[in-house]
């Protein structure tokens, strides 16, 4: 198997025959003179030929450094090409963003606060992939993503916009037939509208400022993979749901829904970024992270600003 090209050792021995000196190419790349010596001697010996004829006053290209010259001139400019390229999208709010986010929040929040960012902003291309499964940042190599979850520690960082509650919903015809439950444990004859990613397991678990925690099965008569599916049920009567207020806020408002046991909480969860780890992140991610961070700081729903 080749050896992987000696690709900086080129770079060095194109700017030494563009300068005609080591000492020249040695401040023209910001490295010491020792290393460019060090590196044209490790192509030289890789090589097995004579790259330069050295004398006290003079240095000049042999006949295979000559034959060398014009490839290894566009190592060194496609290096610094790239560099450049990359290093002005960083700096700059321009290039594409890739977001992932959870279908109901990314359709009904996320979409509608980007066309202020795009307006702002038009060389910037948002990449968005909406879904409620777990995705994974890195492999699928997103730049950011929006979790609503109580966040379990991962290598991911993370910045937390702000709470999310939980509320236990149904619509007024429900409670009419059903009546109000007082008590978790009144749950057991009701009829749940189940959210089937949701992180509580099978029952349902609520905090009690005095009387503490407690657990609590419920009949299901419809489960789903995302949560805004359960608003037509909800809607029509059919059954209790623990939906985040940012998904029942307008029917809470409206009236078409209404909480219940309100005495008793679901432990809340919150809306964070994530990015991945161990890189700085680009002008452009950081301008949609402050954004949004700004943005959901204001909504109806969020109970605490962006911190």
């Amino acid at each position: 198997m080749s050896k992987l090209p000696d690709l900086q050792a080129w770079a060095i021995f194109a700017k030494v025959a563009e300068t005609g000196s080591f000492a020249k190419a040695a401040a023209d790349l910001a490295i010491s003179q020792p290393t460019v010596s060090k590196a044209l001697t490790r192509l030289e010996g890789r090589l097995r030929t004579t790259l330069f004829h050295r004398t006290s006053r003079k240095m000049s290209l042999t006949a295979s450094g000559q034959a060398s010259l014009e490839r290894a001139m566009r190592i060194l400019a496609e290096g610094e090409a790239v560099e450049a390229e990359v290093t002005e999208q960083s700096k700059s709010l321009r290039g594409t963003i890739r977001i992932a986010a959870p279908m109901s929040f990314g359709v009904t929040h996320l979409g509608p606060a980007l066309p202020e960012f795009m307006e702002r902003h038009p060389e910037v291309m948002l990449d968005l992939h909406f879904s409620d499964e777990l995705i994974d940042v890195v492999a699928q190599g997103y730049d950011i993503a929006l979790r609503i979850s109580s966040l379990p520690d991962s290598s991911l960082l993370a910045r937390r916009l702000c709470t999310v509650r939980i509320l236990l919903v149904g619509a007024p015809a429900y409670f009419e037939h059903h009546g109000h439950p007082t008590h978790p444990r009144d749950l057991a004859t009701h009829r749940a509208l189940r959210y089937v990613h949701a992180r509580i397991g099978e029952a349902w678990r609520f905090r009690h400022q005095t009387q503490g925690e407690f657990a609590q099965v419920v009949p299901s008569s419809l489960q789903v993979n995302n949560a805004e599916a359960l608003v037509p049920a909800l809607r029509a009567g059919l059954g209790l749901a623990l939906q985040p207020e940012f998904l029942a806020w307008e029917d809470l408002q409206s009236g078409a829904l209404l909480t219940t046991l309100p005495e008793w909480q679901v432990p809340p969860i919150a809306l964070h970024i994530v990015t991945p780890p161990g890189r700085a992140k680009p002008a452009r991610v950081q301008a949609l992270i402050e954004f949004l961070a700004r943005h959901f700081a204001e909504a109806p729903w969020a109970l605490e600003p962006a911190k």
